[in-house]
């Protein structure tokens, strides 16, 4: 009967919204699932950085308290020296020079720049983009195709 008694205790006390880097993540899921909600962590980044952070992966991140959350937010705020270089997602960066890892909106507007850096320069692949073709080296011959389908029409038969 302790078990059940318990249940509904640990249920009240997980918060159902976790906020961290301006994103609301599920309280329900475990921590190592919960992280790759953020553009630009996914399942290896996100274990990595509750490791980092000391936080069991597979806990409840809505049972976290606020210590735990604020060190996670501290982890990932310097995400730079937790993981090693090659699994950055932004290394020797256009502008500045530098490896960093983008995460969040900031990443969606990275990449809407350079694309629109490629169209400008009249890069091959900024022209591709312009004209909605397919920018990395795939077949187009038959597939791709939008807008009318393609292909035989029979002719009506009239009696």
């Amino acid at each position: 009967m302790t078990d059940i008694e318990e249940t509904p205790e640990e249920t009240a006390e997980i918060k159902h919204l976790v906020r961290i880097a301006n994103a609301d993540l599920d309280g329900h899921q475990s921590v190592q699932y919960a992280l790759t909600g953020l553009k630009g962590v996914g399942r290896r980044t996100s274990r990595i950085l509750a490791d980092g952070a000391g936080i069991d992966p597979t806990s409840i991140i809505g049972s976290l308290d606020d210590a735990e959350i604020e060190k996670l937010k501290q982890v990932i705020a310097n995400f730079e020296s937790a993981v090693p270089t090659w699994m950055l997602n932004r290394r020797r960066d256009f502008l500045t020079g530098e490896d960093k890892h983008i995460i969040g909106v900031d990443l969606v507007l990275s990449v809407n720049e350079d694309i629109n850096t490629m169209k400008k320069t009249r890069s091959y692949s900024g022209i591709r983009h312009e004209r909605g073709l397919r920018v990395r080296g795939q077949r187009t011959r038959s597939t791709g195709r939008s807008g009318a389908t393609v292909g035989v029409s029979r002719k009506r038969i009239v009696k």
